[in-house]
This record gives structure tokens, C-alpha cells and sequence, in this order.
């Protein structure tokens, strides 16, 4: 029987109703193997072909979306049985054939036997599949570990992503089974530096690693002959104390974790690195310090503190190649040092003489520092510091600290090439890359569909402050061939009352 006489609608004859094309069969696999894991179920009921096809479904993707309906949402112990039972029965039928992706997202609130998980696993693969995803439940008391064993026998050559969560994973030494891999991805897995070590060492084709949470983890070496590793991101492994990467062509760097030994080779290669200390203060000293000899060929560095203590130190190394510079500064969980200085930030144009953008967002419910409408204005000056490279400069969440007020007037009066100055009165995140001409900005609003976000009247308050230090001491130094961009408080939500 073809697969068109498969869908057919056959009413109490023999002879069949046209419904469709006269494909050949290999099409109809192609178009079954494109539908939704449940449509592609559904249909293979109904037809032979699709049936035939079920069995070799190349795409596996076992989430909450994906077969828990709607209806069910708020049952969870009837839905988390559903959910079990279906992957069991679907690999059960599967022949284990042509696996190329197999997707298991289990729901929080599922409970996943090990037993039943390693079967799963075994079915699926296979010499052949291309992409692993296996994401536990958050809550999941007992760690499974994922079988390494399965990847022996050829079934592991052909896997080209790996993406584990909430899971062990302790590949042997020696463990040579992942030639094509090109991404991993680990999230609060157990791995230890030897095993995760012994494991990239051996993947030759890998280009991007992620570790997030990886709590197991006191250091990270990558080998030289890891050529084409481009992307390294390491976030929240709390143990880490060292990282030593000697792969040539890492050129983007992401690290979320407190101070570690660096090493990224004599030859670094990174060009963008984001870094962030998120529970030890003065990230900006540590950057300015630390980075120009880690990595002296960085292009684009974005730094994020969460509490700057002491003020931003001058810099005994260059960033010789540093074209972008984003500072992040938060303090909604707690006050900014009143004794901070913005004007220390001048160290970091001053160590970075090919600089051509400067972005300075800084998040902060009240402003503690000495306002520049107490005495009267003097402004320091630091000599010799010209930025003959820079061209463009925001600052997000502006205030009228008398120091940040400085640091305006020091950029505007040092930055001989200095194209466009922005000054957001407020910090917005959903716009704060966006430059807006003046004039267009009385209205934030318009540009999302709930509103602007909210935000506490002592920020409404300075906001307006600050339009009234931008008129007095900013507005009279910009040079003509400079353009002020001023993005007033919203004329409607941040009205003050």
C-alpha cells in the first residue's frame, strides 16, 4: 500500500478518495520526520508508512511543551506519569534506527528512575545520532549518572552537541569516543577537573564549552591541540581556583564566578571577554589589573560589579587592542560606596589608547554620593590624559554625583574625536544600547506595550536632578561637533507628584 493510499478516507469500499499527492515514499518519510514528536505519533496510527517511518523518527524531543497538553498543566502527578509513560512507550516502539537528535527535558516535579533512564538512553543512541540533551529535574534528589558507556562502540563518533543537566558525569580516562563534538554543555553536573580534562583533551573538533554551576570543579585545563575551540564560557562553579587554557583560538571568553588565576597563554587570541565577581567586591580593580597581561589582545571587554569599594586604580599594563568597553555597575542590593569615585574610571580610558566606544550603565536604587549641587563646582582636571580614539560614549542611569558629573566634563574635554555623548536619566534595560536623538525621548513608554518598567520615587526624583545637572555644567562644555543625546524620565510614568 503507498503512503498516499495510507491517507486515505475509506468509507464502507475498497476504492480509495484522492486526498492528496502520489508522492513517492522517501518524500512522505522526509514530511513525517518535519511534524511535532506528537503529530508525527498521531499520524503513524493512521498510516503504514508513517508507521514504518515512527519507527526511524530521526528527531526525539521529550519536553513538558511537547507532550503534556495544556489541559493537564495544574495536575502534576497525573501529568508527570503521563510523561513517563509516553517516552517509555514511544522508544519502546522506536527501532533505534536513524536517531539524529534525542531531546529528554524532564519537568521538575517529575521523578526519573535510573533504570528506566539508561534504557532510554540505550535505545536512543546510536551510530549515527548527531545531538544528546538530557536535562533532570531540578529538584531531583538522586544525581544519575549519565552512562558513558553507551558512547563506546562507535555510537559517540557521530555526536556533534552534548548538552547534560543535573546529572553526574564521569567519562574514564582515556575516553576517546567523541571525535565530532563541536558543543558541550554542562549545567550543575558532577565532573571533576581530571575527568572533564581527560574528556576535551581527546575532542579535537570542539569549538564551543559551556560550564555552568559545575560545582566539582577546582581548575580547568585546555590542551594547545584544541585548534578550533573558539567560545569558553564558565559561570558559577564555586570551587574554581584556577584556569589554564592554552588552546590558540579561544576569541570569546565569558566568566561568572570570584577571583581565579587566570592563564590564557602567553598567545591569547581572546578578543571579547565579559567577566563578573558576583559575590566578591571590586570587579574593576580586579579587570584592570589582572587583564591586560591575561589577555592582551582583547578587542571587546564588558565588566560587571556588584560593589565597587576602592576607587579604580591607574593601570601598570595597556589594553593595546581594546576597541569597546562596557562597565556594568549594580547596586540594587546594596548601596554603592558613597566614597567611590566615577572619576577613577578615567584609569580605564587612559590604559586603553585605541578606544572607540564607552558604555557605563549603572543600576542603583538612591544615590549616596556627594551631589554636585552642594558647594560649588570644581572641577578636577587630570592632566596628560588625552582619548584621542574615542568616539562614542552612553551612560545608563546617569546621577548627579559630583564625580560622575566630572567624569562627563573630563571625557568631553579629553576626547578629541568624541562623535556622540548619551545621558539615560534612567537606567532601561530593554533600550539601553539604544542611542536616541533628543527631543524623541519625552515618551519611553511608546516603545513597549505594558508601560515603563516601575521604579521607586527616590529614582524619579534624581532623574529630574539630573536633567537639571546636565543643563548647568554638561550642556555648556560639548563641543559643536559633538552630538547630546538626553533621555529625559518618561513624561507620563515618571511624573513627579
Amino acid at each position: 500500500m503507498s503512503a498516499k493510499q495510507d491517507l486515505l478516507c475509506q468509507q464502507g469500499g475498497e476504492r480509495p478518495t484522492y486526498l492528496g499527492p502520489n508522492l513517492p515514499e522517501d518524500i512522505w518519510c522526509h514530511i513525517h520526520s518535519l511534524m511535532p514528536l506528537q503529530d508525527a505519533a498521531q499520524s503513524a496510527s493512521i498510516s503504514h508508512t508513517f508507521l514504518r517511518s515512527w519507527r526511524c523518527h530521526p528527531y526525539l524531543n521529550f519536553t513538558e511543551e511537547t507532550l503534556c497538553s495544556k489541559q493537564n498543566a495544574s495536575r502534576k502527578g497525573y501529568t508527570a506519569r503521563r510523561f513517563i509513560m509516553t517516552v517509555d512507550q514511544i522508544l519502546k516502539n522506536h527501532s533505534g534506527i536513524g536517531v539524529k537528535t534525542l531531546k529528554l527535558s524532564f519537568p521538575y516535579y517529575c521523578e526519573v528512575d535510573a533504570c528506566h533512564l539508561n534504557r532510554w538512553l540505550q535505545i536512543a543512541i546510536t551510530p549515527g545520532i548527531e545531538e544528546v540533551t538530557l536535562f533532570l529535574p531540578t529538584n531531583y534528589k538522586k544525581k544519575c549518572s549519565f552512562p558513558c558507556s553507551l558512547l563506546f562502540g562507535g555510537c559517540g563518533n557521530s555526536i556533534k552537541y552534548i548538552r547534560l543537566a543535573e546529572c553526574a558525569f564521569h567519562p574514564p580516562v582515556g575516553f576517546v569516543c567523541l571525535r565530532s563534538l563541536t558543543k558541550l554543555h554542562l549545567y550543575q553536573v558532577r565532573i571533576t577537573g581530571d575527568e572533564l580534562g581527560s574528556l576535551v583533551s581527546n575532542c579535537f573538533a570542539l569549538e564551543k564549552l559551556e560550564l555552568i554551576y559545575c560545582d566539582e570543579l577546582i581548575f580547568l585545563k585546555i590542551p594547545l591541540w584544541l585548534e578550533r575551540l573558539s567560545f569558553l564560557m564558565v559561570s558559577e562553579c564555586h570551587k574554581l581556583q584556577v584556569i589554564e587554557s592554552k588552546a590558540p583560538n579561544v576569541f570569546t571568553f565569558r566568566f561568572f564566578s570570584g577571583p581565579i588565576c587566570l592563564s590564557l597563554g602567553e598567545s591569547s587570541r581572546v578578543k571579547d571577554l565579559d567577566i563578573m565577581h558576583p559575590y566578591m567586591p571590586n570587579s574593576l580593580r580586579y579587570a584592570i589589573t589582572k587583564l591586560p597581561s591575561a589577555a592582551p589582545n582583547l578587542e571587546t571587554l564588558n565588566v560587571t560589579s556588584v560593589d565597587e569599594r576602592v576607587n579604580t586604580p591607574m593601570a601598570a599594563h595597556k589594553f593595546h587592542n581594546l576597541k569597546y568597553l562596557k562597565i556594568h555597575l549594580i547596586g540594587f542590593s546594596k548601596a554603592f560606596s558613597p566614597a567611590y569615585d566615577y572619576l577613577s574610571l578615567v584609569s580605564f580610558l587612559d590604559a586603553s589608547p585605541t578606544l572607540e566606544t564607552f558604555i557605563l550603565i549603572v543600576m542603583q536604587n538612591d544615590m549616596k554620593h556627594d551631589s554636585v549641587f552642594g558647594d560649588a563646582l570644581h572641577v578636577r582636571r587630570i592632566p596628560a590624559h588625552k582619548h584621542g580614539r574615542l568616539r562614542k560614549v552612553q551612560i545608563s542611569g546617569f546621577c548627579s554625583a559630583k564625580s560622575m558629573v566630572e567624569l562627563t566634563c573630563h571625557i568631553l574635554e579629553n576626547a578629541t574625536s568624541l562623535e556622540s555623548l548619551t545621558v539615560d536619566t534612567i537606567f532601561d534595560q530593554f533600550n539601553q544600547d539604544t542611542v536616541v536623538e533628543h527631543g524623541d525621548c519625552s515618551r519611553r513608554c511608546v516603545q513597549t506595550e505594558s508601560g515603563c518598567g516601575p521604579i521607586s520615587r527616590d529614582m524619579i526624583v534624581e532623574a529630574h536632578k539630573v536633567l537639571r545637572a546636565v543643563n548647568l555644567y554638561i550642556i555648556e562644555r560639548v563641543p559643536p561637533a559633538v552630538q547630546l543625546n538626553v533621555r529625559e524620565p518618561c513624561s507620563q510614568c515618571h511624573k513627579l507628584m
